[in-house]
């Protein structure tokens, strides 16, 4: 029952433990905790991503920094209150941890699936250098009337493609979670560092509705 329920948002990533377990909350007396987990790009660069773990998952008391782990689960918000407005959270909530060794170290995955509805317009532009964009805002839904609001990304012909979209268009897209820094205002003249995340889009595909 609960594989197909979660079958709209699938999420696997694997990388280096860059940081310790740090209590995030309780439910119904299961504690959960956050770790970070720097998963490679083709680039050569990382994406540091936060993972939400259950301590009935794992030992979160023991420090796996420089250990490979592999996260199985899905990408998942929340709201934080702050500064009088409310902040979308995201994290992968695991559902399954593993730690790889040898080869397995090589292939660091980073992978996506989500099926869900545009709930804001997306919003197509274009780089100086002339690259499309468009950014799309995705809701998916969970058990219990709750959703997840997913930041994803949209390059060349697939921005072109999400500009189309309107409110309640249903989409299935795959593509790779990341990381980026940006400096948020938080006075007359200071800036904060912060970093969001987002889905870059790899393939993108509109379901249609049946009338």
């Amino acid at each position: 029952m609960l594989d197909k329920v979660f079958t709209n948002n699938q999420v696997t990533i694997a990388g280096e433990v860059v940081s310790e377990f740090v209590f995030s909350h309780e439910v119904y007396g299961e504690h959960f905790f956050m770790v970070n987990i720097a998963v490679c790009r083709l680039s050569n660069s990382f994406d540091v991503i936060p993972v939400m773990v259950s301590e009935r998952l794992m030992d979160v008391k023991n420090d796996y920094r420089g250990c490979t782990m592999q996260a199985t689960g899905q990408f998942r918000s929340y709201n934080r209150h702050e500064e009088n407005k409310n902040r979308l959270v995201l994290s992968v909530f695991a559902r399954e941890v593993s730690f790889l060794e040898g080869e397995e170290e090589d292939q660091n995955p980073n992978h996506i699936f989500l099926d869900g509805y545009v709930c804001k317009h997306p919003v197509y532009r274009k780089t100086p250098l002339g690259r499309e964009i468009a950014d799309v805002l995705l809701a998916v839904n969970r058990p219990y009337g709750k959703s997840d609001y997913i930041p994803c990304i949209c390059w060349g012909r697939n921005a072109r493609f999400a500009d189309q979209f309107q409110v309640g268009t249903h989409i299935q897209l795959w593509g790779r979670i990341q990381s980026r820094e940006y400096q948020k205002k938080v006075g007359e003249e200071k800036y904060e560092k912060r970093v969001a995340y987002e889905v870059s889009v790899s393939k993108l595909e509109c379901i249609e509705t049946e009338k």
